[in-house]
């Protein structure tokens, strides 16, 4: 099969990623073997194709938004069949006996392994996955148009979620970054009842966020109209996260949505005070992934996205690191 390879981890910029042909195996016991139609490219392969994430696993096939017919299945898999349609996201499989697996954190497992980062992921033609970790995809969404709501989706929801004000039914919400889960965040948001502030510096994105819904968009260092009860930063990099403190109310919190950030040089504990609260979000377990498909199937949560051929993932990296795209760049394999 053909395949995007990382060999060395490298600046995009410098194509690190090889087309390459890689041998196909048969699934084994709980395993599927599928045949990949599209997968979406996020930040995270960014992260791990420049080295900013360890590698764990080298050669590596990047990739964990994967969109995929079931091809063959191995002899213990009862519950998916050939042909049927998946999803493949970020959490390729946990151990199930661990503390963190029965308090239902599967995400924080010891033992876990990841798609596209500890296994080989989608930028493939085909992969092999573990049947209870793959996910059937709503038919409100195409191909293409399914890969974001896997990951991007998947996650911001988790941190949506992780804000509190889910099961609250209202608030003010700030979003901060305005990329591939943000643009999906703000559909959902809105959807669930929750007034939603946009912040970014880029300008043509702030047009964007209102075309989208909403109530206020500006840039990052801009005072709102009100202040924040939550706040979720998508931004990799610490300045915005302080940014979101300065812009929170009493007792709120900040969700940070991202897996990489830049080093926190120096926080003011007066931006702490008052009992306000930070948390991180660790990838998503199965619950993310299933019910941010259900929500974005019944309020039609669509992303905006840019297609781009297997062998331009490296081009889709350096759009995506340089702001160039968007909603999500999303690789077309089949």
């Amino acid at each position: 099969m053909k395949a995007m390879v990382l060999y060395e981890p490298g600046p995009v910029e410098k194509n690190p990623l090889k087309l390459s042909d890689v041998d196909i195996r048969d699934p084994r016991g709980d395993e599927v073997l599928l045949e990949i139609s599209c997968c979406g490219v996020c930040r995270t392969d960014l992260h791990i194709v420049e080295g900013e994430l360890k590698p764990i696993k080298l050669p590596l096939i990047p990739g964990h938004q994967v969109v995929a017919r079931v091809k063959e299945v191995g002899e213990n898999v009862d519950n998916v069949s050939k042909g049927m349609r998946v999803g493949v996201p970020w959490l390729y499989w946990a151990c199930g006996k661990c503390k963190y697996c029965r308090r239902g954190l599967e995400n924080l497992c010891d033992h876990a392994l990841f798609t596209g980062y500890s296994v080989d992921g989608g930028y493939a033609e085909y992969m092999i996955a573990k049947k209870d970790f793959v996910h059937p995809l709503p038919n409100t969404h195409d191909d293409c148009k399914a890969a974001p709501l896997l990951c991007a989706g998947a996650v911001g929801y988790r941190a949506l979620r992780l804000t509190g004000l889910v099961d609250k039914k209202e608030g003010i919400l700030g979003l901060f970054g305005f990329g591939a889960s943000a643009h999906l965040i703000l559909q959902a948001a809105k959807a669930l009842g929750l007034t939603v502030y946009v912040f970014t510096h880029t300008p043509w994105k702030i047009e964007y966020a209102y075309k989208l819904g909403a109530d206020w968009a500006g840039n990052t260092k801009e005072t709102p109209p009100n202040k924040l009860d939550a706040a979720i930063v998508f931004a990799p990099v610490s300045w915005v996260f302080i940014e979101a403190l300065k812009k929170l109310d009493k007792g709120g919190r900040v969700v940070l949505g991202e897996i990489y950030m830049s080093p926190i040089e120096k926080l003011d504990y007066k931006l702490l005070w008052l009992e306000r609260e930070v948390k991180t979000t660790a990838n998503v377990t199965r619950r993310d992934v299933r019910e941010f498909l259900d929500i974005a199937s019944k309020h039609r949560i669509y992303p905006d996205i840019t297609i781009y051929k297997l062998e331009e993932a490296n081009k889709a990296l350096q759009d995506l690191k340089h702001g160039k795209i968007k909603g999500q760049a999303v690789l077309k394999i089949k």
